[in-house]
């Protein structure tokens, strides 16, 4: 049984803006990676005075064992960033563990997000226009794009840790008709349109 954390715990952080749906991200991950066969999913946010359009965070662990830890991840295997503007502003990489993965919604390359923030250590960058996979199915909430669903489609691309048919289960979980059709083509086209870089010294 998984007491803490170790190389079968895959230890995840989010980085958004409030309003973005980091939180219900991660809940949908945790739904989808238990699909996926893993047995052991936590889905923890970080609650504060946000207000809509600051930063915010929230956690995720995946293992295939029970997991019995339930505080923030400080030192993540992959880090998932919905706003691109906080890779410089948030520092998002920080406490990365080396060969982690930085997973940003983004139509920037990996070489000009690494310049933007400072990105040091072995730190594979993947980059996916999730805005504009949104945008592509009309997913429009207040006049903006949600991303929340869709960045699942770049994880699943990225990571190789859940499957597409498990993110489409999980989206249905939350989202039904036609709402539920258009999160789930717009994590279609994330998966697609995700380019992987390589890992940066």
């Amino acid at each position: 049984m998984t007491t803490g954390t170790s190389d079968d715990v895959h230890e995840i952080r989010w980085h958004g803006r409030g309003g973005q749906g980091a939180v219900t991200a991660a809940k949908i991950l945790a739904d989808a990676a238990f699909h996926s066969g893993f047995a052991g999913v936590t889905s923890q946010p970080s609650f504060g005075a946000e207000r809509r359009g600051a930063p915010i965070t929230a956690s995720s662990r995946l293992a295939h064992e029970p997991i019995r830890v339930l505080s923030q991840v400080t030192e993540p295997d992959i880090v998932v960033v919905l706003d691109d503007s906080l890779v410089e502003v948030a520092h998002t990489a920080a406490g990365m563990k080396p060969g982690g993965t930085l997973i940003v919604n983004t139509t920037k390359d990996a070489a000009q997000l690494v310049a933007a923030g400072g990105i040091g250590g072995a730190v594979r960058v993947v980059t996916s226009d999730v805005t504009g996979a949104a945008e592509a199915v009309g997913l429009i909430v207040g006049g903006q794009p949600m991303v929340s669903t869709a960045i699942l489609g770049a994880f699943a691309r990225a990571t190789g840790l859940i499957t597409m048919d498990a993110v489409e289960a999980a989206i249905g979980h939350v989202f039904t008709g036609t709402a539920g059709a258009k999160n789930v083509e717009a994590a279609r086209i994330a998966f697609e349109c995700t380019t992987a870089g390589g890992a940066h010294q």
